[in-house]
């Protein structure tokens, strides 16, 4: 959890690059008349506003603990997070759906169609960019766990939201790229509809995933598991610890708070008090993301 400067960074390279393409999908969109690429503008319009949600999400869950909030804001960025996902699901999916099914009903003659194409061909360079950047920031967390692995496991839901988004963006502007070019070359718009539909799908599937994943960060999660094993070998190879009950964690965006229950090696020449303090330490040491930490010495669970 000590990559936070990564997320960050990986936000403002979405946020530059969805912002460029935003613009040229809307005069593309205005330029051809596709309802794909209305679409995509949509998409991306409301992706840069996800982005601004989440540095907002990241600035506020860096406040101190007060006497309101005694255990800090860190969860706020899951529940801006959650925002995004109801954004990314209403207004970029509902709306795909919405603009495939009106030009279904109303079709309408796509024109300059060879504009729409350079543009996509531009957005997909740029998501590609901005999610190999993502991808860099991943990959310094992940732990050689495959990708679907660390999206079920990772307790960043700034990162879960910009890689779902990117890779959602990439889905989207290959499905606008066919729904358009087989509109050119068969003449039939409602290639075009169907374009906008798949787009709004793939959006609607994702923001689900996302949705459900930061719903268990708002509900409460531990550590991630290679973490929280990670905790227990260190504890089992204390001297002062000769066996562990109970660990208990708690993620509160990128802190941590620890609960820890075990049987303690007495000593004559130091106390209780000064074996857990020094066990304490050792602990934040090795895991300085654990803002809290609770030890309790007992002699059975």
């Amino acid at each position: 959890m000590a990559h936070g400067s990564d997320s960050v960074k990986s936000i403002f390279l979405a946020l530059g690059a969805n912002l460029a393409i935003a613009i040229a999908k809307l005069l593309a969109a205005l330029f051809t008349g596709s309802g794909s690429m209305i679409a995509e503008a949509i998409h991306s319009f409301s992706d840069c506003g996800n982005q601004l949600l989440l540095l907002l999400g990241l600035k506020v869950s860096k406040r101190p603990p007060s006497l309101e909030h005694p255990l800090g804001s860190g969860k706020a960025i899951y529940f801006w997070s959650f925002i995004v996902a109801l954004i990314l699901f209403s207004v970029g999916g509902g709306y795909s759906i919405y603009e495939g099914l009106h030009k279904l009903s109303h079709p309408q003659e796509l024109g300059h169609e060879y504009v729409a194409v350079i543009v996509l061909l531009f957005a997909i360079f740029a998501e590609g960019f901005a999610l190999r950047g993502c991808i860099q920031a991943i990959n310094k967390v992940r732990n050689g766990r495959s990708f679907f692995r660390w999206f079920r496991e990772s307790r960043q839901s700034e990162l879960l939201i910009i890689f779902s988004e990117d890779s959602a963006a990439i889905l989207g502007l290959i499905f606008a790229l066919v729904a358009v070019v087989t509109s050119w070359i068969t003449g039939n718009p409602l290639y075009d509809a169907y374009g906008s539909i798949g787009i709004g799908v793939i959006l609607i599937i994702v923001a689900f995933m996302v949705g459900l994943e930061v719903k268990a960060l708002l509900i409460g999660q531990g550590v991630e598991p290679h973490i929280k094993s990670e905790m227990e070998e260190f504890l089992n190879e204390q001297e002062a610890v000769e066996h562990v009950y109970n660990l208990l964690t708690l993620q509160m965006g990128n802190d941590v708070m620890v609960a820890i229950k075990a049987k303690i090696n007495r000593s004559e020449d130091s106390s209780v008090e000064e074996l857990i303090n020094f066990t304490e330490k050792e602990f934040k040491e090795r895991f300085p993301q654990t803002m809290w930490l609770f030890f309790e010495p007992d002699l059975r669970d």
